[in-house]
């Protein structure tokens, strides 16, 4: 399956300073199979390590970290020879060896012609601790579930796609290709983007054996707070991870340790939410005092809204019956639209929104979703489950800050009323590209 992804891989390749490559993400991304195919479709020959399936190749690295002595020992392992440049070197799971991460600096310092790839699925867990990390000697890069414009390209719509890319904001789709796109995106908010669970629906269109696979991912990320945490660590950290449905279902969805056990405070689950953020599973969204540049000057830390990793794997949590996706629009509306913002976030982080994203609220006033800085510029996102127009939080905004535009993401189809556009639901990942900006939003405004 196509991911955006891989020309950030094919640009690393291309570079004359690349350093060795790290590839994050949460558990069953798809960081294995992405960099297998990378190494298929762009090498001769790769030679694949996985130190968690192979626990003796961390002898390799026990007693030299010099990378000629490791690339003989690797190569005598592999029993084929590592060609520097046509061979890609590919750490997987290297998390469970904390010198091979240490490794990487010699080999950017003194093997840059090796090409040298690795993944870990619980690396940020990994850095976060104390085991000679190679800071500044490597490149990072981040993989996210599959997003609504990589579902589309693996069910084969890429005609769809084709028109989604290259749509102008302001202007209205045909209205079957809007009905046919709100179809799609409503099986991708059950499904979500966890690759093995796509490949799985595409292959045998069978939605109950979707919400066994999603519980499948949901137990192994259990096993994880256990495996890579302390007993009590791993306690506050399921607790945090089942409340967050909860505290998203809510009409506010800001983050309350109280509802995560009773005489839950800070200072006893704070880090069981960093410890699910560095795992990839978690976002956390905080508030902005007042929306001006840089975003982050103006955090409120002590508000903010924690969204899982995945749409399906929010839904098999709340236990989302299938037939939602066939009764209306009631997808968007469950749980007071806990899946749309929980999946507008998604997004917008896997569309590498540079700013951060946050919210945005004027006391117990108006509150609006989602404040993004694009091209320089901040703008206010709403976003909204149902058809109403009513955007009182926007306007609330509006004449407050005054901005050129703002913007509503709901199931309705693209349309430009004044100030305001709306953008479906399964095109909000258009927003954070500021080619897409310049555009379109530069011209006069539709009065």
């Amino acid at each position: 399956m196509k991911r955006l992804l891989y020309k950030q891989l094919l640009a690393w390749k291309a570079q004359d300073n690349r350093k060795p490559l790290l590839l994050q993400g949460a558990r069953q991304v798809g960081k294995t199979y992405l960099l297998k195919e990378f190494a298929k479709n762009e090498y001769t020959d790769c030679a694949y390590f996985n130190f968690e399936q192979t626990p003796e190749l961390g002898k390799l690295f026990d007693s030299s970290l010099d990378p000629r002595i490791l690339i003989e020992a690797l190569a005598a392992f592999t029993g084929r020879k590592i060609q520097p440049g046509s061979t890609l070197i590919f750490f997987d799971e290297i998390q469970a060896f904390p010198r091979a991460i240490t490794s990487l600096k010699y080999f950017c310092e003194d093997a840059p012609q090796y090409h040298i790839v690795s993944a870990g699925s619980l690396l940020g867990v990994s850095v976060g601790k104390p085991s000679g990390f190679p800071v500044g000697k490597v490149n990072f890069m981040n993989l996210y579930p599959m997003t609504f414009f990589e579902y589309l390209a693996a069910q084969n719509q890429n005609s769809l796609l084709t028109l989604l890319e290259e749509k102008k904001i302001t202007e209205s789709l045909l209205e079957p290709f809007h009905e046919k796109l709100t179809r799609l995106f409503k099986y991708y908010l059950y499904t979500g983007g966890m690759p093995e669970v796509v490949r799985d629906y595409m292959n045998n269109r069978d939605i109950e054996k979707v919400r066994g696979l999603q519980n499948e991912i949901l137990n192994a990320y259990r096993r994880d707070f256990s495996k890579y945490s302390t007993p009590t660590e791993a306690i506050r950290v399921s607790e945090v991870w089942q409340s967050i449905p909860i505290q998203l279902a809510r009409e506010n969805k800001k983050f309350k340790y109280s509802d995560v056990t009773k005489g839950g405070r800070a200072s006893k689950l704070e880090t069981a939410i960093e410890w699910l953020r560095k795992a990839g599973l978690i976002y956390i969204v905080y508030n902005i005092k007042t929306p001006k540049l840089p975003l982050t000057g103006y955090i409120d830390r002590a508000k903010f809204k924690i969204y899982m990793v995945d749409p399906g794997l929010l839904g098999a949590l709340l236990e989302v019956p299938s037939k939602a996706i066939i009764l209306g629009d009631q997808l968007f509306s469950e749980y007071n639209g806990a899946f749309i913002e929980n999946y507008v976030a998604n997004e917008l982080i896997a569309a590498g929104e540079s700013g951060g994203i946050f919210y945005w609220t004027s006391k117990s006033e108006a509150e609006v979703d989602f404040v993004l800085s694009i091209d320089g510029t901040v703008y206010p996102l709403e976003v909204k489950g149902g058809f109403s127009r009513r955007v009182k939080s926007l306007r609330v905004y509006a004449e407050k800050y005054r901005p050129r535009r703002v913007f509503r993401a709901s199931p309705r189809n693209f349309t430009e009323d004044g100030d305001l556009i709306n953008v479906p639901l399964y095109a909000v990942s258009l927003l954070p590209k500021s080619e897409t900006v310049r555009r379109h939003l530069k011209g006069s405004i539709k009065s």
